[in-house]
């Protein structure tokens, strides 16, 4: 990102960490940036598009906090379970902002629909990297299933999010839910492979 766009986006960040969604309106976005608005809008259609810039920019912290310390566990459960924890407490700890960013990512505006789908994306490739483990090997491509778990539990924790943002529930139950549809996928997976292993032998 370019260092003008990184500034507004930034503003909106601090804008949002204040008021939340309502509070990132374009004209002081500008305003609190130093730039013209029409300099904005060349950059940003909208203020969910900026929102989306601000989402990107999280989950690049997210992957180089992973990559630094991947999450550790004896086995993939507890290693995507950390990962999950680490992801909602490093999203939620600026509760403003991530109600914003929620409420931006589930907007349904179609242009922004792609990079909905690379954010999902980059959180799914973390996952399946936590599902493996770390052996110094280079990684091969994920199989069928390692994709299938990683959406599936992908969209699952957004789902809590969306629940969390609403007030349904506080961040606690997010990551002890996702515990445990971790360990239930995860172990439903271990069966059906044990179960196709028993019908080809």
């Amino acid at each position: 990102m370019e260092e003008r766009a990184r500034r507004i986006v930034e503003t909106a960040v601090e804008l949002a960490e204040k008021g939340g969604f309502e509070a990132v309106r374009l004209r002081d976005v500008a305003s609190h940036a130093e730039v013209a608005l029409g300099t904005l809008y060349r950059r940003f259609r909208s203020k969910e598009d900026l929102l989306i810039a601000a989402l990107e920019l999280e989950t690049g912290d997210l992957e180089r906090r992973f990559a630094q310390r991947p999450p550790r566990g004896a086995d993939a459960t507890e290693r995507v379970s950390a990962f999950f924890g680490m992801a909602t407490r490093g999203l939620i700890r600026r509760p403003n902002l991530a109600r914003a960013l929620l409420k931006a990512a589930a907007c349904g505006e179609p242009q922004l629909a792609k990079r909905m789908a690379a954010f999902h994306g980059h959180i799914e490739a973390m996952v399946v990297s936590a599902m493996r483990g770390s052996d110094g090997t280079p990684p091969s491509a994920p199989t069928e299933t390692l994709r299938w778990l990683a959406h599936s539990l992908t969209l699952v924790w957004f789902s809590l999010l969306v629940g969390w943002s609403g007030g349904l529930h506080g961040q606690g139950v997010v990551i002890e839910e996702m515990r445990e549809c971790v360990e239930l996928m995860l172990l439903g997976a271990v069966q059906r492979a044990s179960v196709a292993r028993e019908e080809q032998a």
